[in-house]
């Protein structure tokens, strides 16, 4: 019987079918199919073809008792920007996808106490054993979280870690550099007098954020006070930071709003306050979020591949050859829209 026939008589392939179609053993098809290291590009574009033409789908129980793995991979949250969760699933979903794994998504509470969050932690583990788990800020830097994995033997990965980056493998950005170009181009368009909404104090991300930016800043030989307010990566948060920022005297012309929820804010605060953006306000965010693309004017924002890093993330977790202390550093672009205008004569 041919393939197509097979195909057309409702019948399963076999690992067995896609060894006899490929040409190679039994052992070859199955190292392929359990992402093993060391298998030679060759053999797994041979296995690969062989697996599309019969539209063989692996037995994820069989895998599992085959080997020391699940074939399920776990992604912790706690963040308060529903865009950044939303683009951290996408990518590690992908990366599942392709390499045939499962995602488990738990949300888990970073401020609370260290015995509730070791609890939480354990009953994970209890509930669904993973391969490994993507960590994402600000669990990310919690030491409980952290010395709870390594307590109990569990492979992690961290998303944009700042707290002892080489102690796991990580995906990170250059966010004090990303900080620092947008100070540089409201500067280059005459701006002098500005304001911050920074994020939460647990995020290494905000601080990043906030040092790059005031340190382009006291480089280019600004001499005005940077007014400050803590708009906590929420939309809620954006407005009252805004609302402070603008009572000051005198005010901003150009404001940076370290994440694009608050951004979004701040430009409410500003209409508010009987300002337009940017004639009056500048503004420029961080994340190039869908939200970038919802308000009005469209919002100047760092493109931040966030997607890109839950991505990477996890295929560190399915790497079993990684180097344990290996960082993976994705780039960034400053997005110049509507909002970022030349400072008010």
């Amino acid at each position: 019987m041919d393939n197509t026939s097979k195909r057309r008589s409702g019948a399963h392939a076999t690992m067995e079918d896609v060894a006899r179609l490929a040409g190679v053993s039994l052992k070859s098809v199955s190292r392929v199919i359990n992402r093993e290291p060391h298998v030679s590009p060759k053999l797994r574009a041979k296995v690969d073809a062989a697996i599309a033409a019969l539209d063989y789908v692996p037995d994820m129980a069989a895998r599992s008792l085959a080997g020391s793995r699940t074939f399920i991979i776990g992604l912790l949250i706690d963040n308060p920007s529903p865009n950044y969760t939303m683009k951290v699933q996408t990518g590690v979903y992908r990366a599942c996808s392709e390499g045939q794994y499962h995602l488990r998504i738990d949300q888990i509470d970073s401020t609370q106490p260290n015995a509730g969050l070791e609890a939480s932690l354990a009953a994970i583990l209890r509930n669904s054993r993973c391969d490994g788990f993507v960590l994402t800020p600000p669990l990310t830097d919690n030491p409980v979280v952290l010395d709870f994995f390594d307590r109990e033997g569990v492979d992690y990965v961290r998303i944009a870690p700042d707290i002892d980056p080489a102690r796991a493998p990580g995906v990170i950005m250059d966010d004090f550099a990303a900080a620092s170009v947008v100070a540089k181009h409201f500067w280059s368009l005459g701006h002098r007098r500005f304001g911050l909404v920074t994020g939460p104090e647990s995020h290494g991300a905000s601080h990043f954020r906030r040092k790059g930016f005031l340190h382009a800043l006291e480089e280019l030989g600004a001499t005005e006070p940077v007014f400050e307010a803590n708009g906590r990566f929420e939309f809620e948060g954006g407005i009252e930071a805004g609302l402070e920022l603008l009572r000051a005297n005198p005010r901003p012309t150009a404001i940076f709003a370290t994440n694009d929820d608050s951004a979004a804010g701040l430009m409410v605060a500003c209409s508010r306050s009987g300002l337009s953006v940017p004639r009056d306000v500048s503004v420029c965010g961080f994340d190039d979020s869908w939200v970038a693309r919802s308000v009005w004017p469209y919002l100047t924002t760092i493109y931040q591949p966030i997607e890109e890093m839950g991505y990477f993330a996890a295929q560190l977790i399915l790497d079993r050859e990684r180097d344990r202390q290996k960082l993976v550093t994705l780039p960034f672009r400053l997005v110049v829209r509507d909002s970022v205008a030349e400072a008010p004569s």
